[in-house]
């Protein structure tokens, strides 16, 4: 079996003086290595084959069969890295929370493990007899939803 450590390690030499980022690496138990890699401007499918020829150039098929697959984080999937949640900041985003609500906003801002929502709700205020939409900060921790993903508008 393919060691993941020796592809990832591949993945980041070939990565190091480009602004790609590696989003996810699988190596299933037959030997078949799927790679997704990322960029704020979109990923030409140019990088995508240059990737796979220089992970094939320095695995050897002596050792071990395998298949390899290289290809883009898709739009519309669920973030996996915290460079995704950067790359979409002032975008809107739909967050499955760890308590199964969903919430749908402008993805604000990004700091660590933590991220902000802007999402519009109905607020009561003082003095107004109806509550009044208005944007409100919701707080999350990448860690701690089920999932967060780009919505992608035809507007």
């Amino acid at each position: 079996m393919i060691d993941k450590k020796i592809v990832e390690e591949l993945v980041n030499q070939w990565l190091a003086d480009k602004d790609y980022f590696l989003v996810d690496l699988e190596i299933s138990h037959d030997d078949r290595i799927v790679v997704e890699i990322d960029h704020a401007d979109g990923v030409w499918i140019e990088d995508c084959v240059q990737l796979s020829r220089y992970i094939e150039d320095n695995l050897s098929r002596d050792e071990a069969d395998y298949e390899l697959e290289v290809g883009s984080a898709g739009l519309g999937q669920p973030f996996k890295v915290p460079q995704q949640y950067i790359n979409f900041i002032g975008k809107e985003v739909e967050v499955l929370a760890a308590d199964g609500k969903k919430v749908k906003g402008i993805l604000k801002a990004v700091d660590g493990n933590d991220f902000t929502v802007t999402v519009q709700e109905k607020v009561k205020v003082e003095g107004k007899k109806r509550p009044v939409l208005m944007d409100v900060d919701k707080q999350f921790q990448m860690d701690n939803v089920k999932y967060t993903k780009y919505l992608i508008s035809f507007k």
